[in-house]
Order: structure tokens, then sequence, then C-alpha cells
């Protein structure tokens, strides 16, 4: 097989930045497919990660811009670190994570993944899917993030937009791109616990994680993007304005 060099250049520098009014149909593509996201916040040089459901807004009577919604306990780590540090990074793809088969890993349990002749047909497929790749790309995407005024007619649209696009079942299943079902303390960004699991069994946390009076939405306004793929191609967009992208450099 002929070795894949990888795009150091693009990967390392910004040199490549193309400036954008809109995102990238891939990219775009990108955030309508996937289910989850990882966010990332930082205070104090200590990086957090979290994995959250989402909602993508193309635009809205509140921003012209693309906008990230999430939802989040007004006592978690990610808030307060948001609120300290507004700049957070995005990481989202919707390749099928399940592991191609092993003959020599060992697994916990003693024993590497199933060969093809003890794939059932469905894992069959999603290996397929997986090699494939629903989308060819992950996004990084780095933005500010800010809590909506509760209480407000903004925080309820969002709130509203974000109920909709996350229909959680008692399966697991359900809900549809940008956002789609998850088990339930993913959609805070975190485990639950005690009287918040058995609550949630029966909505798969909506009431506990997204539509909950203490629970606060999250804004995320996008401000630049990079992709790669599977071979190590790199490319780096900066999101601007309307008419803010006659010249480059700062020149018009």
């Amino acid at each position: 097989m002929d070795q894949i060099s990888l795009n150091h250049e693009a990967s390392a520098g910004d040199t490549h930045k193309q400036l954008v009014t809109s995102l990238p149909p891939e990219v775009v593509q990108c955030l309508e497919n996937a289910r989850f996201l990882h966010l990332a916040t930082c205070t104090d040089n200590q990086p957090h990660v979290s994995l959250m459901n989402y909602t993508y807004i193309p635009s809205s009577q509140y921003s012209s811009a693309p906008v990230i919604v999430m939802t989040t306990n007004p006592s978690s780590k990610k808030t307060n670190n948001l609120v300290e540090n507004p700049n957070v990074s995005l990481l989202v793809h919707d390749w099928v994570s399940h592991r191609p088969p092993t003959q020599g890993r060992r697994m916990s349990g003693g024993s590497g993944s199933p060969g093809p002749e003890h794939r059932s047909s469905l894992a069959s497929l999603l290996l397929n899917l997986n090699t494939s790749a629903i989308s060819s790309i992950s996004a990084t995407i780095n933005g500010t993030a800010s809590l909506v005024a509760p209480g407000s007619a903004e925080e309820a649209y969002y709130r509203g937009q974000h109920l909709e696009n996350n229909t959680f079942d008692s399966e697991g299943g359900g809900g549809g791109g940008g956002g789609g079902a998850a088990v339930a303390g993913m959609s805070n960004g975190g485990g639950s616990r005690g009287g918040l699991v058995q609550a949630a069994r029966g909505d798969g946390g909506r009431e506990c994680f997204v539509a909950g009076e203490e629970v606060r939405v999250i804004l995320v306004h996008i401000k630049d993007i990079r992709t790669s793929d599977w071979k190590g191609s790199v490319k780096d967009w900066v999101l601007v304005p309307e008419g803010g992208v006659a010249g480059v450099n700062g020149s018009r």
C-alpha cells in the first residue's frame, strides 16, 4: 500500500485559511449528520471535555450567523469554565465509530474483536459504513460561548429548537442529525445519578437535561473551522460577516 503523506504545512500553520461568509457545505453536512459533539472548555490551563447533544441553527431572528445550541447544568464544570473563559472548541464528526476487527488485540473480556464469520449482518453493515465514511471529514470548530439570558424569549426559542431536534425515546432511538437521541446523561454533557436517572427513563432525559427550569442554554457563535480527512488533508476557514471578505489581511 502506498504511504499516505500528511499535509504538514496546512496542519501546522494557518497560511491556507479562507475567509467565508457561510459555512462550507461539507461542514454543514457534518453538523447535520452527527449526533454528538465534544465541547472543550478551559480555565487556568486546565482543559475539560464534555460529550454533548447539540442543535445546529443556520440562522434565526436572533442571529443571522450560524450558531450551535447546547444545554447544561448551571453548576457544572463546563458552565463555570465558559463563564470565566468563553473561548471554546468543538469537535464533530459523523463517522461510525465501530472498531474494525483485530486478531492480536486483547479486549477486557480476553478475546479479540470478532472476525467476519462471527459478525452479525448489522455489525457488518456498521463496519462497511465506517469504511466508506458517511462523511469524509471531521471538523474542529472554534468559537465563543455564552449563556442565554434565563426567562428571555431568546432562551425559549433556542430551547424549543433544541427540544424539537433532540427527540429522545425510552429505547435510546429517534432523533435526527445535529443532536439526535442520546443516553440521558449525555444531553447534559456528563453522567446522571440518583433521581435524575429515574426521572429520565420515561422521556430520555428531555425534562432533566433540556427542558428543566434550572437548565441553562449555551449558544456558541462560530469563529473559524478546521476540517481534516483520513488522508491527513487539512482545510481552514474563518467565518466573517456579509461584506467582510472584500479584502485580505484587513485591506478592502
